[in-house]
This record gives structure tokens, C-alpha cells and sequence, in this order.
């Protein structure tokens, strides 16, 4: 049947991959557009020409969450930005219920950090309730001690004080006493977390193995793939350890071109899976080939 008016919206958006006897659905938050500006140690001329090279005229900044299916838990990786980053964004919640799935059959949530484009989907800030009210909520223990720590809030600037320090204490309020903090190792059943800091203080990563495969959601170790991948030492500018994020990002590169990882980010672009391939003293991402059966 033709439709009776020209599409003016996208479909609600999910993906899933089957790892092992899990499966992981990629879910949007949207996509919101960033500058050069928001980048460190790469000339504007040159970071627009790494835009160019893979056709793109802007910088595209998706956001990214997962879903992960491992028995009889239910298991999300980020709650995307609620209405902290505009329009464009804060679209988790209905793409989640498209994918059939109620926000209350969540049990547990992982946060790989607490930056609002992370974090800021918990909970309803008109309402003060929670998104997700029968789920736990599982982080890294310096991320807490870094973003509910009022001597750190007094050093950032009136922006960082509210989107960053008070954004993470309101969303984080109504799970304060379901929450649980980790400093490596498993976190859920099949589920190991990886700290790599130095975007925030307990950034980490998660490596989902079953069945002898394996997915690394990797977090914000990339923010702008274009740029990034290939000059791994561009940092950004919300970085709180720049050379620690740099070196992160390469312990992580490494570590997926050497095992051959299947990996996946919060700001690769949608669904974002794919490969990391070393490239003389560079790296370059090979996405994964969209596939209909799991």
C-alpha cells in the first residue's frame, strides 16, 4: 500500500547481534551535530578533511545505547540524554518500547560514565522519578567520587556545575540506594568491565563473551570516529585527563585490531559494529555488514 504522504520522521530505530547465547540491540538516542571546536590537537583544516575523505560535511555526533539479552536478565548500557541535548536527541525511551521492551522489565543498568548524553535518561526530571524503576544501577566507583564530590564541582565552570555535576547527582538521586560501584572484573554474567579512564575518571568499557564470541562496547573511547580512529591522539575538550584518555584509547585500539574484536561505542555511528584494523602506525574502523538473521 503507497503511503498516503511523504515520510517526514525515521522509523523508531533498534538492531540486534547475537553474541553467543546473548543478544545485544542496538537502540538510538538520536544523533546531535558538533564542531571542530569540541576536538583537541587536530587543526580545523585538517579534521574537516578527514570528513571529507569518508563524505561527510559535518560532524554527526550519534548516541548510542545497548540492550543486552543474557538469560533471564535484561540489561541497559546507557539511558541516552532525556531532554538535556535537544530535539534531536532523547529519543531512548520510545525506541526502546518500539523494540517491544518496558522500561520496567529493565533489572539492571550499566553506565560506562556519568556525562549526560550517558546518564541523563535515568530519570524523569519533570515528575523526580525514576525511568527505570525496578533496575539497579552499576558504575565505577571513581565516578560517583569524581561527579557527587563538591570540591571537584567548584573547580569546572558554571556550564560544567550544571550539565555535568548537578546533572549526575538529579539523575542519580532516586537509585542512590540500589547502586553499586565496581573497580573491574564481572559486573553481570558474561559481562566484564574494562576501566579506561581518563574521559572521566572511571570511564570503562564492557566485554560481553558467550559461547566463544565476544563484543566490546567500548564507551566514549571514540567521539568522532572520522577524526579519532586515525589520529588516535585527538582529544576532546570534555576530557578530564586528556593523556590518559589518549593513552586509553590506544590501549583499547590495540587490544581490539590484536584479539580481532567485535566491537561497538556510544558515538559510532548507528548501529555501530564493527572491526578496528591497524593501518601502518594508524588504525581505521571496519564496520560490520548489516545481516538479517541473528
Amino acid at each position: 500500500m503507497p503511503f498516503s504522504s511523504k515520510p517526514t520522521t525515521q522509523v523508531p530505530t533498534h538492531n540486534h547481534r547475537r553474541i553467543g547465547d546473548i543478544v545485544v540491540t542496538a537502540l538510538s538516542d538520536g544523533a546531535i551535530e558538533r564542531t571542530h571546536a569540541q576536538m583537541n590537537g587536530v587543526p580545523a583544516d585538517e579534521g574537516h578533511c578527514h570528513l571529507e575523505k569518508a563524505f561527510r560535511t559535518k560532524f554527526l555526533l550519534s548516541i548510542n545505547a545497548f540492550l543486552i539479552w543474557a538469560g533471564d536478565r535484561v540489561i541497559l548500557v546507557e539511558t541516552g540524554s532525556g531532554d538535556y541535548l535537544g530535539p534531536e536527541a532523547g529519543k531512548l525511551l520510545a525506541n526502546l518500547r518500539a523494540a517491544g521492551v518496558d522500561p520496567a522489565a529493565i533489572d539492571t543498568i550499566l553506565l560506562t560514565h556519568m556525562h549526560p548524553d550517558h546518564s541523563a535518561g535515568l530519570t524523569n526530571m519533570t515528575t523526580g522519578k525514576a525511568n527505570f524503576p525496578n533496575a539497579e544501577l552499576i558504575t565505577h566507583e571513581n565516578e560517583p567520587k569524581h561527579w557527587f564530590d563538591d570540591a571537584e564541582m567548584a573547580k569546572g565552570s558554571e556550564r560544567e556545575q550544571k550539565l555535568m555535576f548537578q546533572q549526575a547527582r538529579e539523575q542519580c538521586a532516586p537509585y542512590l540506594d540500589r547502586m553499586k560501584t565496581f573497580r573491574d572484573g564481572e559486573v553481570a554474567p558474561g559481562i566484564i568491565a574494562v576501566p579506561c579512564p581518563g574521559h572521566t575518571p572511571g570511564h570503562s568499557a564492557f566485554l560481553i563473551e558467550s559461547a566463544g564470541e565476544s563484543l566490546l562496547i567500548w564507551g566514549d573511547t571514540v567521539h568522532m570516529p572520522e577524526v579519532q580512529v586515525p589520529r588516535p591522539e585527538v582529544t576532546m575538550v570534555v576530557d578530564t585527563d586528556p593523556a590518559q584518555a589518549e593513552a586509553s584509547r590506544r590501549r583499547i585500539f590495540d587490544m581490539a585490531a590484536s584479539e580481532r574484536l567485535l566491537v561497538t561505542g556510544m558515538h559510532l555511528h548507528y548501529p555501530g559494529f564493527g572491526h578496528v584494523a591497524r593501518e601502518g602506525d594508524a588504525f581505521r574502523f571496519v564496520p560490520e555488514a548489516w545481516r538479517q538473521a541473528l
